[in-house]
């Protein structure tokens, strides 16, 4: 029995329970008397829950001084992937006008989106012609592509890039394709055919002349890069007439 009041007394003496969240911290001495203590608070009831959403907030200053751009400040994701539809928009608008100045500081970046998608679009309306000629317009355009870039390098006291010399030679395609759709709905063996082609010709040349002397400072030799395109796209003419 004397264990047992030991015991008893011990328990009291190290135990507490809280009555409610609401109240106040409740002790109890070795006597069995309540000692409330009103200034020690529960700490859960200072952590109650307020109802609100924890938003962070960004620090503008963070990425300036760590060198990057904020979220909002970040290019598209085309952009990007060198995919920008407004420089393919001027770069057309500066073939099908050849008599607008070429912007050379957009003419020398590596764009292969639009000189794609129109390989592509000429390969599609031979086909429609009833000519598959998408190996050849392939193959000639990789060979362009290299002639053209040895050329260029020699020529120029400028750096060559070869994605360039290659997004130049694809854009200008451009009336050679429109020549092409023609050709699905009129036949181009006759006078008025040797015409168009002759004009697509001079059309493709002196626009890709144009843009090479622009971007590579080149001025007093457009003859000189004149003959060469010359000589490129009529392989593609003659693809498109016969």
């Amino acid at each position: 029995m004397g264990d047992f009041q030991q015991f008893e007394q011990d328990f009291y003496q190290t135990g507490y329970y809280i009555d409610d969240q609401d109240r106040a911290v409740a002790y109890y001495g070795t006597d069995g008397t309540q000692d409330a203590m009103p200034n020690i608070l529960d700490p859960y009831i200072e952590q109650r829950y307020s109802g609100e959403i924890y938003q962070p907030t960004t620090d503008s200053t963070t990425f300036s001084s760590t060198g990057s751009e904020s979220p909002e400040e970040e290019p598209p994701l085309l952009v990007e992937l060198g995919i920008d539809f407004d420089h393919m928009w001027q770069k057309t608008l500066t073939v099908l006008n050849p008599l607008k100045p070429a912007d050379g500081s957009i003419m020398n970046e590596t764009d292969m989106t639009g000189p794609i998608l129109f390989c592509i679009a000429l390969g599609v309306t031979l086909m429609m012609a009833g000519k598959v000629h998408f190996s050849y317009v392939y193959g000639i355009s990789a060979i362009a592509c290299i002639g053209m870039y040895v050329l260029l390098s020699l020529m120029s006291s400028l750096a060559v890039s070869y994605g360039c010399v290659a997004s130049v030679l694809g854009y200008c395609l451009l009336p050679i394709v429109a020549l092409s759709a023609f050709a699905v709905f009129y036949s181009l063996q006759g006078l008025l055919g040797t015409v168009l082609a002759l004009l697509a010709i001079c059309w493709c040349s002196f626009s890709a002349s144009k843009i090479f002397i622009s971007t590579l400072a080149m001025q007093e030799q457009q003859l000189l890069v004149f003959y060469p395109c010359a000589l490129l796209y009529g392989l593609f003419t003659l693809l498109t007439v016969f």
